[in-house]
Formats: structure tokens, C-alpha cells, sequence
């Protein structure tokens, strides 16, 4: 296949499906600092005597000493709800992915319409997401995940995902094995799984379509990380739909002109 990708744009292309995901470092971390503060401000305004810790990434490594696990989606979701509807945080995490998306995907992408939130507090079993492929659940595989740390994530506080070269182990064990469950195919592939390191100050950006997850946080501190999906706008849609799930965020004129466009009617 004919490629007039730059150079640069093929070595991230080649890392990316190498490994099925890349992690970067981020250059405009100004807008990096006003994401924490956005989600630092709403943490203030949900939860007491917060002054107490000494900045702003103790009070997220350590949340957990203000919050309780049967409390914490109540919280989350207040979180959510809340830093969603700053006008500016959708396009401050666009900007920060922006070069690599556009390497990935294209300059016409659409964007989730929210930007999720998990909080992971330390031994705590109410937060896990177990192996799974998003596309098994009805996510097109012309997504990608941009994945923010809002703390420095590593060993059991952060992901793990299956690397591209053991994906067919996985289909394997799909055809041989009936009524297989995730918790079974986990058992299985265990030792094939790649756990990602992703620092504050960088960005993960990951293949979906590769089962991935987490366990149980065995780490001293709590984990904050973002998710949000980016697409092609004219790449295919399954469940997740453009105007209920995702939004064009970067349409270029020309396709702007050419939906509009409408043949003359001749009598």
C-alpha cells in the first residue's frame, strides 16, 4: 500500500500497532495543569477539610483518607457531572492528544461527547473492570482511547492490556473453549498481559480493540485517570452513534460545504 505519511507520522503508526498502544510525553502541560485543577476544584467542593493535604497531587494519590469505597461512585459520578460541563476541559484534551491523533486517525475526528472518570482506591474490589475488548460490547474498531493520568500510574495502579502478538492465542482459546467467561480467559493469558506504566505528564493512547483492564489496586495510593474516545468522523459507527455519543470536533470546510451540498433540480 502506496503511504505519503511523514516519517514522523510513520513511527508513531509503527509503535502504535507494534505494541497496540503509545505513550507520550506531553508538551503543553499548562493545559495539563488546568485539567487537575478542574477536577482539584470539585474535589474541594464535594469533600471537607481537603486544605489539609499538602498539594494537589496528594489530595488524589490520597483521597481514599476522605472517602469510603461504598461512597466513592456517588462521589465519582458528582465529579463527573460536574467537570463536564466546563466548557473548556473537551477541547484542553484534544489539544494535549491532538499531534498523535492526527497521526493515527486523521485531522477529522469526532469526539465523545463526555470524558469518563475512574477513581481506584487502594484494595479496593467496587472499581475493577475485568479483561475485555470494547468492540466486543459494541464499540467500533475505528475508535481510539486517549487515557490521561492525573497521578503518576504503575504496577497494580495502573492498566494492563494484551499485546498485538498474543492476540492469537486469544482466538484460540475463543474456538476450543465453550461458555468461557473473562475471569477464565484472564487466568489463561495472565503471563501474556503487558502492564502500562503511564507517568503524569504523558499519554497513553491504546488500541481498544485489544482486551485490557485492571485489578485490584495493591499500590499505597489512589489512581485518577481519564478515557475519552476520538474517531474519524466518516469512519464507521456501531452502537455508539454521532449526536448521541460522539461529536464532529474538527470537520474541515470542504466536508462541511460538501454535507450541506444538494444538486440542483433540473425540470
Amino acid at each position: 500500500m502506496t503511504s505519503f505519511l511523514s516519517e514522523r507520522e510513520q513511527k508513531i503508526s509503527q509503535e502504535f500497532e507494534k505494541h497496540g498502544y503509545i505513550i507520550k510525553n506531553i508538551s503543553d502541560l499548562k493545559s495539563l495543569q488546568k485539567i487537575r485543577t478542574i477536577f482539584i476544584n470539585s474535589i474541594k467542593k464535594n469533600i471537607k477539610n481537603i486544605s489539609k493535604f499538602k498539594n494537589e497531587e496528594d489530595i488524589l494519590n490520597f483521597i481514599h483518607k476522605k472517602i469510603k469505597s461504598n461512597k466513592l461512585n456517588n462521589f465519582r459520578m458528582k465529579i463527573i457531572n460536574e467537570v463536564n460541563k466546563t466548557k473548556e476541559l473537551r477541547k484542553l484534551y484534544y489539544e494535549i492528544s491532538r499531534n498523535y491523533l492526527d497521526a493515527l486517525i486523521g485531522n477529522e475526528l469526532s469526539m465523545q461527547l463526555r470524558i469518563n472518570l475512574s477513581i481506584q482506591l487502594p484494595n479496593d474490589n467496587s472499581s475493577l473492570l475485568p479483561l475485555h475488548s470494547d468492540v466486543w460490547s459494541g464499540d467500533s474498531p475505528y475508535e481510539i482511547v486517549a487515557w490521561l493520568p492525573l497521578v503518576n500510574c504503575y504496577k497494580t495502579k495502573a492498566m494492563y492490556i494484551l499485546p498485538p502478538q498474543k492476540y492469537a492465542k486469544l482466538k484460540k482459546i475463543f474456538v476450543s473453549e465453550k461458555n468461557t467467561s473473562s475471569k477464565k480467559i484472564y487466568t489463561k493469558i495472565k503471563k501474556d498481559l503487558k502492564w502500562i506504566e503511564v507517568k503524569y505528564g504523558q499519554v497513553l493512547l491504546f488500541n481498544q480493540c485489544l482486551p485490557h483492564g485492571n485489578i485490584i489496586n495493591k499500590e499505597k495510593e489512589t489512581r485518577w485517570s481519564l478515557n475519552c474516545r476520538f474517531k474519524g468522523v466518516f469512519s464507521p459507527y456501531k452502537d455508539k452513534k454521532i449526536g448521541e455519543f460522539f461529536e464532529p470536533i474538527s470537520l474541515r470546510k470542504v466536508s462541511q460545504l460538501a454535507i450541506n451540498y444538494k444538486l440542483p433540480k433540473i425540470r
